[in-house]
Protein backbone atom coordinates (compact mmCIF):
# COMPACT_ATOMS: atom_id res chain seq x y z
CA UNK A 1 0.00 0.00 0.00
CA UNK A 2 3.07 2.60 1.16
CA UNK A 3 4.58 1.55 -2.03
CA UNK A 4 1.23 2.39 -4.16
CA UNK A 5 1.14 5.96 -2.55
CA UNK A 6 4.83 6.86 -3.08
CA UNK A 7 4.38 5.48 -6.75
CA UNK A 8 1.16 7.83 -6.95
CA UNK A 9 3.10 10.93 -5.69
CA UNK A 10 5.83 10.25 -7.29
CA UNK A 11 3.59 10.01 -10.97
CA UNK A 12 1.99 13.73 -9.98
CA UNK A 13 5.55 14.80 -9.32
CA UNK A 14 6.39 13.80 -12.83
CA UNK A 15 3.24 15.27 -14.06
CA UNK A 16 3.90 18.79 -12.84
CA UNK A 17 7.36 18.59 -13.76
CA UNK A 18 6.39 18.12 -17.57
CA UNK A 19 3.66 21.22 -17.23
CA UNK A 20 6.25 23.23 -16.48
CA UNK A 21 8.85 22.17 -18.62
CA UNK A 22 6.18 22.60 -21.77
CA UNK A 23 5.27 26.42 -20.33
CA UNK A 24 8.51 27.48 -20.90
CA UNK A 25 9.29 26.29 -24.17
CA UNK A 26 5.78 27.60 -25.12
CA UNK A 27 6.20 31.04 -23.89
CA UNK A 28 9.78 31.12 -25.57
CA UNK A 29 7.59 31.01 -28.79
CA UNK A 30 4.58 32.34 -29.49
CA UNK A 31 3.69 35.87 -30.02
CA UNK A 32 2.61 37.75 -27.26
CA UNK A 33 -1.05 37.43 -28.26
CA UNK A 34 -1.16 33.64 -28.38
CA UNK A 35 0.94 33.33 -24.88
CA UNK A 36 -2.41 34.47 -23.06
CA UNK A 37 -4.94 32.64 -24.71
CA UNK A 38 -2.38 29.36 -24.07
CA UNK A 39 -2.32 30.17 -20.01
CA UNK A 40 -6.42 30.31 -20.87
CA UNK A 41 -6.39 27.00 -22.62
CA UNK A 42 -4.58 25.25 -20.09
CA UNK A 43 -7.15 26.07 -17.58
CA UNK A 44 -10.02 25.63 -19.34
CA UNK A 45 -7.62 21.92 -20.53
CA UNK A 46 -7.27 21.46 -16.51
CA UNK A 47 -10.84 21.07 -16.09
CA UNK A 48 -12.37 19.86 -19.14
CA UNK A 49 -9.56 18.00 -20.57
CA UNK A 50 -6.76 16.32 -18.24
CA UNK A 51 -9.16 13.18 -16.76
CA UNK A 52 -8.74 11.51 -20.25
CA UNK A 53 -5.94 12.99 -22.27
CA UNK A 54 -3.77 13.29 -19.36
CA UNK A 55 -1.27 15.81 -17.73
CA UNK A 56 1.38 15.37 -20.61
CA UNK A 57 -1.27 15.05 -23.23
CA UNK A 58 -0.34 11.14 -23.82
CA UNK A 59 -4.16 9.65 -23.98
CA UNK A 60 -4.80 6.13 -22.95
CA UNK A 61 -4.13 3.28 -25.43
CA UNK A 62 -7.20 1.73 -27.51
CA UNK A 63 -9.30 5.09 -25.33
CA UNK A 64 -8.79 8.22 -25.82
CA UNK A 65 -6.22 9.54 -28.23
CA UNK A 66 -2.93 11.18 -27.82
CA UNK A 67 -2.75 14.53 -28.43
CA UNK A 68 1.27 14.85 -29.36
CA UNK A 69 1.67 14.94 -33.07
CA UNK A 70 -1.39 13.85 -34.16
CA UNK A 71 -2.79 14.68 -37.80
CA UNK A 72 -6.00 16.12 -35.70
CA UNK A 73 -4.30 18.25 -33.15
CA UNK A 74 -1.98 19.25 -36.36
CA UNK A 75 -4.52 19.30 -39.00
CA UNK A 76 -7.25 21.58 -40.26
CA UNK A 77 -8.17 23.66 -37.47
CA UNK A 78 -12.19 23.44 -38.30
CA UNK A 79 -11.68 19.90 -37.70
CA UNK A 80 -10.10 19.90 -34.37
CA UNK A 81 -12.86 22.42 -33.54
CA UNK A 82 -15.39 20.38 -34.70
CA UNK A 83 -14.64 17.69 -32.56
CA UNK A 84 -14.33 19.72 -29.60
CA UNK A 85 -17.97 21.20 -30.50
CA UNK A 86 -19.58 17.85 -31.24
CA UNK A 87 -17.58 15.15 -29.74
CA UNK A 88 -16.49 11.85 -30.67
CA UNK A 89 -16.66 8.09 -30.37
CA UNK A 90 -15.31 5.25 -31.97
CA UNK A 91 -12.54 6.86 -34.31
CA UNK A 92 -9.79 5.81 -36.07
CA UNK A 93 -6.71 8.28 -35.95
CA UNK A 94 -3.39 7.74 -37.43
CA UNK A 95 -4.38 3.90 -37.65
CA UNK A 96 -5.38 3.45 -34.27
CA UNK A 97 -8.68 2.96 -32.87
CA UNK A 98 -10.22 4.78 -29.94
CA UNK A 99 -13.01 3.62 -28.41
CA UNK A 100 -13.85 5.81 -25.07
CA UNK A 101 -16.59 8.48 -25.97
CA UNK A 102 -15.81 12.37 -26.45
CA UNK A 103 -18.81 14.37 -24.96
CA UNK A 104 -19.28 17.76 -26.98
CA UNK A 105 -18.24 20.72 -25.11
CA UNK A 106 -20.68 22.78 -27.30
CA UNK A 107 -21.24 24.61 -24.00
CA UNK A 108 -17.95 26.26 -23.89
CA UNK A 109 -17.84 29.34 -25.22
CA UNK A 110 -15.49 30.29 -28.74
CA UNK A 111 -13.04 31.78 -26.43
CA UNK A 112 -12.74 29.15 -24.31
CA UNK A 113 -12.86 26.68 -27.08
CA UNK A 114 -10.07 28.51 -29.19
CA UNK A 115 -7.83 28.75 -25.71
CA UNK A 116 -8.05 25.04 -25.39
CA UNK A 117 -6.76 24.54 -28.65
CA UNK A 118 -4.25 26.91 -28.96
CA UNK A 119 -3.10 25.44 -25.74
CA UNK A 120 -3.25 21.38 -27.23
CA UNK A 121 -1.68 23.07 -30.60
CA UNK A 122 1.42 24.62 -28.56
CA UNK A 123 1.92 21.89 -25.98
CA UNK A 124 3.20 18.43 -25.90
CA UNK A 125 5.78 19.09 -28.60
CA UNK A 126 3.17 20.84 -30.98
CA UNK A 127 4.12 23.89 -32.54
CA UNK A 128 1.21 25.02 -34.91
CA UNK A 129 -0.86 28.31 -35.17
CA UNK A 130 -3.60 29.98 -33.23
CA UNK A 131 -7.02 28.81 -33.47
CA UNK A 132 -9.03 32.24 -32.82
CA UNK A 133 -12.15 32.78 -31.63
CA UNK A 134 -13.13 33.92 -35.34
CA UNK A 135 -12.14 30.33 -36.42
CA UNK A 136 -14.28 29.01 -33.80
CA UNK A 137 -17.34 31.20 -34.62
CA UNK A 138 -17.30 30.38 -38.29
CA UNK A 139 -17.24 26.45 -37.53
CA UNK A 140 -20.06 26.77 -35.25
CA UNK A 141 -22.20 28.36 -37.76
CA UNK A 142 -21.57 25.60 -40.44
CA UNK A 143 -22.55 22.89 -37.61
CA UNK A 144 -25.99 24.79 -36.43
CA UNK A 145 -27.03 24.87 -40.43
Amino acid sequence: MRKNILMAGTMVLLAVTVIAQQKKQIHKTLPVTAKSSVAAGEDVYTQFCVSCHLPDGGGVENMNPPLINTSYINGDKARIITTVLNGMSQQEIDGERYNNVMPAFNYLTDKQVADVLTFVRNSFGNKKPAVTVADVKATRVKLVK
